[in-house]
């Protein structure tokens, strides 16, 4: 399972969900790979943990370092690197996690790539450092995806990172 995590009105923040979007409409998976937009759900995404054996999950990481760096982290680090931004989504990630280990389950094989947001703000878009940065982060992506033997392939109607946005400002347009 693929979860996109973030706030599209937070500018940066959403980056998670756009990505995600993004792979839905211009990649074709194998069907036992799901994509979802988390959002802000938090700790209501506990049963796609309870149900799934790996899962990536993709969203703004703040860190200190460079705006648009990209990192992979283990969901057994995640509690260590300061995810907790302010955002509920970040908690609640992490606690959907320490559920599943408080109540005896297996925790899934969970890997976060995040980013380096540049600006959170309330502005449905993202900045000019994350969109140029959209297309190397897209390949991290399908890069991590392939070493875990999840094959992609690429749709010929693509459709663009600024077609996505347009659609989460638009209340009729579907994200994924």
């Amino acid at each position: 399972m693929i979860i996109g995590i973030g706030n599209v009105l937070q500018k940066d923040d959403g980056i998670g969900v756009y990505a995600s979007s993004y792979l839905a409409q211009n990649y074709n998976f194998d069907p036992d790979v799901k994509i979802v937009n988390g959002g802000v759900e938090g700790i209501n995404l506990f049963n796609h943990f309870l149900e799934n054996d790996e899962i990536v999950i993709l969203d703004s990481i703040e860190v200190e370092d460079t705006p648009a760096s990209i990192y992979a982290i283990p969901a057994k680090e995640l509690s260590g690197y300061g995810l907790n931004s302010g955002g509920a989504h970040e908690i609640g990630v992490i606690q959907c996690l320490d559920m599943l280990e408080l109540q005896g389950y297996e925790i899934p094989k969970t890997m976060l790539l995040g980013i380096v947001p540049k600006h959170i703000t309330f502005e449905i878009n993202l900045s000019e450092t994350l969109k140029d940065a959209f297309e190397d982060y897209i390949r991290v992506i399908l890069q991590y995806l392939k070493s875990q033997g999840i094959e992609t392939t690429k749709n010929s109607n693509s459709i663009s990172l600024e077609e996505i946005i347009s659609r989460a400002n638009d209340p009729s347009g579907v994200m994924i």
